[in-house]
């Protein structure tokens, strides 16, 4: 609960909405204690007292009444009937969504039909026929209100039923016997609770203006009863000549649905779970840059992050993600970058071209530097030219980074033209030899398809594709081959060697796996915790690694005819960077730890092109 008040309060017009409706909540809670007139007391000698007369701080109206004690008595059921009627219509209409997209088919169709059919009448007139059926009343006009609803929230809910009743776990909740009841209450219900919570809090403030607009009309509370509509509608003649009798309700009705609607964006932000990890605003085009320290001084490598420091500002926490990483690429060079999940090698690769997300991510430190210019702190303007066109990224899972409602060929197409000025013909050209180029077949006719039409692996080379559309200098592959068969990895791997040995590209590839290193990288750089902990020559590391995480890292690689050996496993996990241990972060895990290893900070020691960040190294390097 605590978590969830955190998020809500994050957005500023939502809690300023909290505030006040909890205010107005408060004030109507405590009227019957409150010293009020009674608020059904005539006495025509005051009527149309302004504000602040004796005896009547916000007046009195064409009868004389006190205005502060029918406001608060006009508040307290104008609330009571709003929130009443969300109630019903939500329990009503999300039974009927749940229903009907639970059980699909002939009965989908017939509950569909005849809410459809509710939902073909303007709502204000069906709640005036039904007003007007049932006779005037502020219990009829709640009934009215709730009935109009209904269709909305079960239009909603069943669309959110549809596409969970088909999913994994609701066949085993089958074929484990349940029954549909069971399956709707214990396996359906607990799925679609939070929608139906946000799509109540978005709609009370609604149902409240409805209430008081078939008060205003005469067909909700009767005198004496009052609520803000019928003291609205008793106003009205008197606007002109007492504007106070109209403004006073009209400004209550305006604070309420205004903090409803604020409250109920902030609970649906809230209960998003998508949102809760990070910030819920939008991120900015290029991540925040609040550096401290020197800047260090340029190099003649093509791509070089110099002491590049990143972190995540959630809430008090701070996450170092990347604590002073340093690497260098130069053209036709290939650097491999392993480690375990959680070691910041994405964050590293995402940090070159200012992607990582803000909020919450900040770079703190160090440079990042394309052929000598420092792009950290570098105008948008600046990012977004060398973005896809000197420095390209292939992401993990083309899936997700590829359009699924625009043709392969149209993505492609818009890559190119969004750097360079070419027409649509030259565009469709330049994508058919790209695709070409990756070994597509049928490149002519492939252009032309969806995402979803093609295959993993040749969604993977569509995004290499992509990636090679403006000729880049620099390309950073981010575990390109991990969701790819043995097959197909081989394949891919094969492909961006021959376009780096053509081409001349450096690329820094991001891997989980020593045998991808092995096939396509020169260099090698070992992360743990955020930090390089081991540096060199592929093939020096593959045979004498010195620190002993890389160590257990090559060990847990399956071997093939080299007869029978344990698989190993490294013990324990990876640190939270928030709360990294004293020295070095890899103590706790390593067999060879000693005290000293748990006192200040290691460096990367070592003697160029070998370094490691180790006390008690495996073998001298």
């Amino acid at each position: 609960m605590s978590a969830f008040l955190k998020l809500l309060f994050r957005n500023r017009l939502a809690a300023l909405g909290a505030v006040v409706l909890a205010a107005i909540l408060i004030l109507v809670l405590i009227t019957p204690i409150l010293p009020l007139q009674n608020p059904d007391a005539t006495a025509t000698a005051d009527r149309f007292k302004k504000p602040f007369s004796e005896g009547h701080l916000l007046g009195t109206d064409h009868l004389g009444r006190d205005l502060l004690s029918r406001l608060l008595h006009g508040t307290r059921l104008s609330l009571a009937v709003g929130i009443a009627a969300a109630l019903i219509a939500a329990t009503i209409g999300s039974a009927i969504g749940i229903i009907a997209g639970y059980f699909g088919g002939r009965a989908d169709n017939i509950i569909m039909r005849g809410v459809d059919m509710l939902m073909a009448f303007p709502y204000i007139l069906l709640a005036l026929a039904i007003v007007a059926a049932l006779g005037p009343g502020l219990m009829n006009a709640l009934i009215a209100v709730a009935a109009v609803n209904v269709p909305f929230f079960a239009r909603n809910i069943r669309g959110i039923t549809v596409g969970l009743a088909g999913r994994e776990f609701i066949d085993a909740a089958r074929l484990a016997g349940m029954g549909h009841t069971r399956i709707i209450l214990t396996e359906l219900l607990p799925n679609v609770l939070p929608v139906i919570i946000i799509a109540m809090s978005t709609t009370v403030g609604w149902m409240i203006l409805e209430t008081a607009g078939l008060s205003f009309l005469g067909l909700g509370s009767q005198p004496p009863q009052a609520d803000l509509g019928s003291m609205l509608g008793e106003a009205r003649s008197a606007l002109i000549s007492h504007p106070h009798t109209s403004v006073v309700p009209g400004i209550m009705i305006f604070l309420i649905v205004m903090s409803i609607n604020l409250l109920g964006d902030g609970v649906r932000d809230a209960l998003d779970p998508r949102l809760r990890s990070g910030a819920l605003s939008r991120p900015l085009p290029a991540t925040l840059v609040d550096r401290t320290g020197d800047i260090p001084a340029g190099t003649d490598d093509l791509l070089a992050i110099q002491d590049l420091q990143t972190q995540f500002h959630v809430g008090k926490r701070t996450y170092r993600a990347v604590g002073g990483v340093s690497l260098a690429v130069k053209p036709g060079e290939c650097l491999g970058v392993i480690g375990e999940s959680g070691s910041g090698k994405s964050v590293t690769a995402l940090s070159v071209m200012g992607l990582v997300a803000s909020p919450p991510g900040v770079i703190t430190g160090g440079a990042v530097r394309f052929q000598g210019e420092d792009l950290i702190g570098a105008p948008y303007e600046v990012l977004r030219q060398k973005r896809g066109d000197r420095v390209a990224y292939i992401f993990q899972d083309p899936l997700a980074t590829l359009h699924p409602l625009y043709r392969i060929g149209q993505q492609l197409a818009e890559a190119i033209q969004s750097h360079h000025k070419i027409g649509k013909a030259e565009a469709r050209a330049r994508a058919i030899q790209l695709l070409k180029d990756v070994r597509i077949p049928n490149a002519e006719s492939r252009v032309d398809n969806f995402p979803h039409e093609m295959s993993g692996g040749m969604r993977q080379r569509v995004g290499i594709a992509m990636a090679l559309a403006n000729e880049p200098d620099v390309i950073i592959a981010d575990e390109p081959t991990t969701a790819l068969d043995v097959t197909v990895q081989a394949q891919i791997l094969s492909l961006l060697d021959d376009l780096r040995r053509d081409r001349g590209l450096a690329i820094i590839f991001i891997t989980h796996d020593f045998g991808v290193v092995a096939q396509l990288c020169d260099r090698v750089a070992v992360m743990y915790a955020g930090r390089i902990v081991e540096e060199g020559p592929t093939q020096a590391v593959l045979d004498a690694p010195a620190h002993p995480y890389t160590s257990r890292l090559i060990a847990c690689v399956p071997e093939l005819g080299g007869g029978r050996r344990e698989l190993a496993a490294i013990p324990g996990l990876p640190p939270v960077v928030d709360d990294l241990p004293p020295g070095c972060a890899f103590a706790p895990r390593c067999d060879k730890a000693q005290e000293a290893c748990r006192v200040g900070d290691v460096a990367l020691k070592g003697m160029a092109p070998r370094a490691v960040r180790c006390l008690f190294p495996e073998e001298a390097v």
